[in-house]
């Protein structure tokens, strides 16, 4: 989470970074690189405007055009929207968009919201000389690189929604559903930054962004609205005909997007994969760093790139898999044995998206044996261990160690497997859909008067589809926990966002956790909005009897409401998980 969202007992603002001037750094992109993104993306979306303007242009309705004055197919289509009135205003202003049909008007707002987006980094990306500390640069740089991954998500969507353009059929609900949720969630960080800043860049940023993160929740909305999503409570089904996969159906190695190839990969040993890449300290490897690995693996590859790092630990600066190094397999020799550290946290005045020791955006990111901390400490607070914002990720008997903000599950869709997690207050939070899977959830000791809180949800709009499911999994105390566990309550959860979602199924508690189950976040907030469940959970922290009364939180009776949280209905896993080789559950059992 952002700057700002402390502990639970803590003030807001208690850690505020000053704002130190600092020389200006020297811009990440050039302005001709971005002005050449923005053409092609406005080429694409220009000419699916202009090829439903033709198609318009002889038919009787085309005359509203000209008018200020909303069809009946846009206000059927702006009231599924939370942002009405924005809706309406910006389809009157777009070419087309008034003689369309609901249909059309489908595409017509995500096209739309991909010029704004494009239109909005062209300009951010001229503040880049302006003085800057270094927490402003921070959330600065954020930005760009989050605008610049909703660009891409946001074209994708587009190809994937207009009927004749591109290869529309190997996109499925699901995927624009999470491509568009995934853009609003980059806004919703990029907006995070700013919050505790004053001054020109803020206004200046503020104004570009201003009503950005509205038009994509509607676009969200409309799309959802006439999508093939069937969805209960926010909660996304594919297709309710489909046969529940409550039980049997447990692959040998890991979930469907992933190739029969990359799940035998993942099963082998370390000495039987034929690695593209090697990354040792001793010099014998290909490499040294890890950076330098990752500089090497191919742009918008389809074939598996897979990097293997021997054992000792490595410290880099800035380590990420970036949008475009996709399908890359980092590979270690194994719990603690493989370790990527670091202790950057919100103290160095940066954000804690910054923060991350290691961070994943390339599409099909998989780590396996490795250990991912952060040493910087519980007095540090914020400082992310591991963030991944990649689609299809999958993290396989990996450590990921920290304390406050120790994983960072930032969007898209993500799995876990048989991995241990440690930390204190909200120690994984986010807005993917991921599923996290016969892992071990070890609680740490945290500052005086601080609560542990395991997760903290954040999503923000009812249309995403996004939440954390924790699924077969044990909850433990860490022994300084354990010796102190009633002056240290843990608790389940706290709702960061107005629609936050999390459920815990099949999953073993220990007594450390509180009676009550959940904690708020700020008295009354989201108590009513938010899906809070539990199923079949077992163990002396599981019992319901004390659990809160909050409108949006349920005890989880029925299989079929349980089954919408397992890999196969959450992440829709049995497409892509199987290509990765990793073991998993489909449905609720074996």
């Amino acid at each position: 989470m952002e700057y700002g969202r402390l502990g639970p007992t803590e003030p807001k603002g208690s850690s505020a970074p000053s704002l130190n001037n600092e020389p200006t750094l020297k811009p990440k992109k050039s302005k001709l690189k971005l002005l050449l993104i923005l053409a092609a993306t406005l080429m694409v979306a220009s000419a699916i405007c202009a090829a439903l303007v033709v198609r318009l242009r002889n038919t009787a309705t085309a005359e509203k055009l000209r008018r200020r004055h909303p069809s009946q197919a846009m206000s059927r289509t702006c009231s599924k929207t939370l942002y009405q009135s924005l809706c309406l205003d910006s389809l009157l202003d777009f070419p087309g968009a008034p003689a369309a049909s609901e249909k059309d008007l489908v595409h017509i707002s995500v096209n739309m919201t991909l010029q704004r987006v494009g239109r909005a980094l062209y300009h951010a990306s001229g503040f880049t000389n302006l003085p800057m500390g270094s927490y402003e640069r921070s959330a600065y740089e954020d930005c760009l690189e989050l605008l610049d991954d909703s660009l891409d998500l946001l074209t994708r969507s587009l190809v994937s929604v207009l009927p004749g353009v591109g290869d529309a059929a190997a996109a499925s609900t699901q995927d624009v559903l999470t491509w568009i949720s995934a853009s609003l969630t980059n806004h919703d960080t990029c907006n995070e930054g700013f919050e505790q800043l004053t001054g020109d860049l803020k206004n200046q940023m503020s104004d570009r962004l201003k009503d950005l993160s509205e038009l994509v929740s509607n676009s969200l909305a409309i799309y959802a609205a006439n999508g093939d999503n069937d969805d209960f409570s926010g909660i996304p089904i594919q297709n309710r005909r489909r046969r529940l996969l409550s039980s049997v159906e447990k692959h040998e190695h890991f979930p469907s997007w992933l190739s029969r190839k990359d799940r035998m990969m993942l099963d082998m040993p370390v000495t039987a994969i034929n690695a593209d890449i090697i990354v040792s300290h001793d010099g014998n490897g290909t490499y040294k760093t890890i950076a330098e690995a990752i500089k090497k693996v191919p742009e918008h590859s389809n074939r598996r790139t897979i990097i293997y790092v021997r054992a000792g630990k490595y410290e880099e600066d800035k380590l990420k898999v970036g949008r475009k190094k996709k399908n890359v397999m980092l590979i270690g020799d194994g719990k603690g044995k493989t370790v990527i550290s670091g202790g950057k946290n919100i103290f160095d005045n940066i954000t804690t998206f910054h923060t991350a020791s290691f961070a994943a955006t390339g599409a099909g990111f998989i780590a396996r044996d490795i250990t991912f901390e952060n040493w910087a400490g519980p007095s540090k607070h914020q400082a992310v261990a591991l963030r991944i914002g990649a689609d299809h990720a999958v993290i396989f008997r990996c450590n990921i160690i920290g304390y406050q903000d120790t994983l960072y599950i930032h969007s898209q869709r993500q799995f876990y497997r048989e991995c241990d997690i440690y930390g204190t207050v909200d120690f994984i939070f986010g807005n993917a859909a991921a599923v996290i899977q016969s892992c071990t959830i070890h609680a740490r000791k945290p500052m005086s008067l601080q609560k542990n809180t395991i997760t903290a949800q954040n999503r923000k709009d009812p249309n995403q589809n996004t939440g954390i499911s924790i699924h077969a999994c044990n909850l433990v105390a860490e022994p300084d926990l354990e010796k102190e566990k009633d002056a240290y309550p843990t608790y389940l959860g706290r709702p960061w966002k107005l629609y936050s979602r999390t459920v815990y199924m099949l999953s073993n508690m220990g007594d450390h956790i509180h009676p009550k189950g959940w904690l708020e976040w700020n008295a009354t907030f989201a108590l009513d909005t938010l899906y809070y469940g539990e199923y079949m959970n077992y163990g002396l922290g599981s019992s319901l009897g004390q659990r809160v009364k909050w409108p949006g939180y349920r005890v989880i009776k029925s299989t079929e409401e349980a089954s919408r949280f397992t890999v196969a209905r959450f992440i829709h896993g049995s497409s892509w998980l199987p290509s990765t080789g990793v073991a998993f559950l489909s449905g609720l059992s074996n």
